[in-house]
């Protein structure tokens, strides 16, 4: 596998950081995840975005232009031959003195790295498993707005889950309701309304959370925010998540009981790729 680490293609064996990295030491750094699709990066401007607003929010700065991020990774999807996949963007704050001041880290860390997508099938998405995590996030959290370098809370989450047997863990906010899962958004039918968690209960703004409500609006689906709790959540009509790495998964079970569908799922899945598949072979990620 080739990496891209500051402005270098190498070997994923030698693309290495220092012990002293911020990044490693503190979580003191910001990473996008996207999906490549024929060669080309969905919701590229998007993804970017979140990253620059991530980035001024940390006081952190860019060392490559958007042009530049866009064309690197170009050729590691095409020096690893991975038109299919997930890429990562990392940046991190770099090395700097010791101590929490970032004082004298002035030369940023950026990697790009290339990851196997999951095989998915878009008339049969995934159907996962959750139990709700004993983690809690905190409501109103302005750095929920970003994907941060510390994820404790969801690694934490994950692993409640791993260890259940599960195949994710909703997080609840410190609220008692329910915010999004370890590495996803969630959504959930009822009365014929499309609903998920609103962003100040501390939920992350998903790429594929926007796309979700596009494809609502065009098909004519009501959507709405509001908060819920765990319990309420297992009356819905139907649940599902949203997330770069499959597009949507349906919830097949929470914390032990069997969950409604719908094929509103199914129909949004369809849906979702093929906008993907659109939006990438026009170029337009």
């Amino acid at each position: 596998m080739i990496v891209f680490l500051n402005g270098r293609f190498v070997p994923e064996e030698q693309a290495v950081v220092s012990v002293f990295d911020r990044a490693f030491l503190y979580g003191d750094g910001v990473y996008e995840a996207m999906r490549i699709f024929n060669g080309e990066p969905f919701r590229w401007q998007q993804h970017l975005d979140r990253l620059r607003n991530g980035l001024e929010y940390l006081k952190l700065a860019l060392p490559y232009s958007p042009v530049q991020l866009r064309e690197y990774t170009r050729q590691l999807v095409t020096q690893n031959k991975m038109p299919d996949s997930l890429l990562r963007l990392t940046l991190s704050r770099g090395v700097g003195r010791r101590g929490y001041s970032p004082v004298g880290a002035d030369s940023p860390s950026v990697v790009l790295s290339l990851h196997a997508a999951p095989v998915t099938q878009a008339n049969n998405p995934p159907r996962w498993k959750l139990i709700s995590s004993n983690v809690r996030l905190p409501a109103h959290e302005p750095l929920a707005r970003f994907k941060t370098c510390a994820k404790i809370p969801q690694i934490l989450a994950r692993a409640e889950a791993d260890a259940a047997g599960a195949d994710d863990a909703l997080l609840l906010n410190t609220e008692g309701f329910i915010v999004e899962g370890s590495s996803s958004n969630l959504f959930w039918l009822q009365d014929k309304v499309i609903c998920t968690s609103p962003l100040p209960s501390g939920v992350l703004p998903g790429v594929t959370r926007v796309v979700i409500f596009e494809l609502c609006s065009k098909m004519g689906l009501a959507t709405r925010e509001l908060n819920i709790t765990a319990e309420k959540l297992q009356e819905a009509d139907t649940v599902f998540l949203s997330l770069t790495s499959v597009g949507m998964a349906e919830c097949e079970s929470l914390d032990g009981k069997v969950l409604r569908r719908s094929d509103v799922v199914k129909a949004l899945s369809e849906a979702y790729w093929e906008v993907v598949k659109t939006e990438t072979a026009a170029g337009r990620g």
